[in-house]
């Protein structure tokens, strides 16, 4: 059995242990570093969310996997400079790692005018660590108020990443409550480390690379 549908049946275990359902959780498979023919073996099990965090390898690898493989959807999940704005939101269908004013006006002013309307998660540093992108979790209030009441943008949900040497759990019950009080249904937290307690703690999206491609090299 590939190592991707044993991950499919962790996967499903871990779901069924919390009392939801697996199709309400989208696995994002993160295909960062992992070459064209990697990424096609587990689109050809029947996988078609993935993640890349470079718009570099974005344009290097997904314009002729999207040609193949129409139904795919490709998430960014890395941190946004402004001058790439423009190429994420050509080629990635949810983004999300929205943070600053000045992105979110961006995409607002690039679905303005086009035609093209993507799905956008807001990151909250939780940890309000300084060194790491995301709204500080003490201004997101006010951040995430002005991004739905003053931009034309589908925000559907927050994500996060927990601070590395701390307990996960707190970090996503913060971005749970957070979410629900801005009635955002989605939640993009939990990776391969923590996503069982991500599931735990109400995560929507999940965003695993080494348990479905094996360790970057």
């Amino acid at each position: 059995m590939s190592k991707y549908k044993n991950f499919l049946n962790s996967l499903e275990e871990s779901i069924q242990s919390t009392n939801r359902d697996l199709q309400d959780v989208e696995l994002i498979a993160v295909s960062k570093k992992k070459s064209v023919l990697e990424i096609q073996k587990v689109i050809d099990q029947g996988h078609l969310s993935f993640g890349e965090n470079q718009i570099q390898e974005i344009e290097n690898k997904w314009p002729d996997l999207k040609k193949l493989n129409s139904n795919i959807d490709l998430h960014f999940i890395g941190s946004i400079q402004s001058r790439k704005v423009e190429q994420i939101h050509k080629h990635c269908d949810v983004i999300h790692s929205i943070d600053r004013k000045k992105i979110v006006k961006k995409f607002a002013e690039l679905e303005s005018s086009g035609d093209i309307k993507r799905k956008y998660f807001i990151q909250i540093n939780t940890g309000n660590e300084s060194q790491k992108s995301g709204v500080l979790f003490d201004e997101a209030d006010k951040f995430i108020s002005d991004c739905k009441s003053n931009y034309d943008l589908n925000i559907v949900g927050l994500m996060c990443l927990p601070p590395i040497n701390e307990e996960p759990r707190k970090h996503f019950s913060k971005l749970a409550v957070l979410a629900k009080k801005f009635n955002l249904n989605y939640l993009s937290m939990g990776m391969s480390g923590d996503y069982q307690v991500a599931l735990e703690c109400g995560a929507t999206h999940i965003r695993i690379g080494t348990h479905i491609f094996g360790e970057r090299t």
